[in-house]
C-alpha cells in the first residue's frame, strides 16, 4: 500500500525519484489506536528513538504489560518518573487518562472525524500539541495525507532532498510538501527514510 502511494507522489513530482531511490521503500507503520499509543508518542516527544523505547519498556513493566488509564493513575508520580518519564510527561499521561476516564475525549469518536478535526480534538489535551496529533492520526488512525511540518528531521530531509540553502521552517515545509497531497503521510515516511540514509552523508 505505502508503495502506491509513494509511486502515486513521484508522479506528482519526479523529484521524489532519487529520493526513493536512495532510501528504498520504507515499511509501512501503524500503530493500536487507543490509550497506550498516546502515551507512546508522549513519552518520545524531543527524545531519541532509542531512549524513548528504553522508557516505554520501563513503563510497559510498570503497568505489567497493558497500559492503561487506571493503571497509569494507579501509580505514583515517583514510580513514574522511576520509568524514566520526566515530571511534566507524568503529568500529561496523567491528565490524558484523567481526560479518558472522564469522557473529556473519547478517541472512538476520533475513528469518524476528519484530519483537522481529529487534530484540534486532540491538541485540546494538556500535553498533546500538533506533532502529537498528527503522529497519532497518520499511525495509529491510518490517515493518508498529514505531513508533521514541525519535525525537524523531515524538515532537513525536505532541505536534503530539494537543496535548498537552509533548513526550512514550520510554515516552508508545510507548503512544499502541499504539493504531495493525498500521499503527504507516505512521503512523510519516505523522508524519515531518507534523512536516516543521508545523516552521514
Amino acid at each position: 500500500m505505502i508503495a502506491a502511494e509513494l509511486n502515486a507522489a513521484c508522479r506528482i513530482d519526479p523529484g521524489l525519484g532519487a529520493v526513493l531511490e536512495r532510501a528504498g521503500y520504507p515499511q509501512p507503520r501503524s500503530r493500536e489506536p487507543g490509550f497506550a499509543t498516546l502515551v507512546e508518542i508522549i513519552n518520545a516527544q524531543q527524545l531519541s528513538t532509542k531512549a524513548a523505547a528504553a522508557i516505554w519498556r520501563r513503563v510497559e513493566r510498570s503497568c505489567r504489560g497493558a497500559v492503561t488509564p487506571k493503571k497509569i493513575l494507579n501509580r505514583s508520580p515517583h514510580q513514574l518518573r522511576q520509568c524514566g518519564l520526566s515530571s511534566r510527561k507524568v503529568s500529561y499521561v496523567t491528565g490524558l487518562a484523567e481526560s479518558l476516564l472522564s469522557k473529556q475525549l473519547v478517541l472512538k469518536s476520533l475513528e469518524r472525524m476528519p484530519d483537522e478535526e481529529v487534530i484540534a480534538g486532540l491538541t485540546r489535551i494538556k500535553g498533546l500539541g500538533r506533532w502529537s496529533a498528527e503522529i497519532y492520526a497518520m499511525f495509529a488512525l491510518d490517515r493518508k495525507d498529514i505531513f508533521p511540518a514541525n519535525d525537524v528531521a523531515l524538515q532537513v530531509a525536505v532541505q536534503r532532498c530539494k537543496k535548498l540553502g537552509s533548513r526550512p521552517d514550520e510554515r516552508q515545509t508545510r507548503q512544499i510538501a502541499d504539493q504531495w497531497s493525498p500521499h503527504r503521510t507516505a512521503v512523510a515516511v519516505l523522508l524519515w527514510k531518507y534523512y536516516g540514509a543521508t545523516a552521514l552523508d
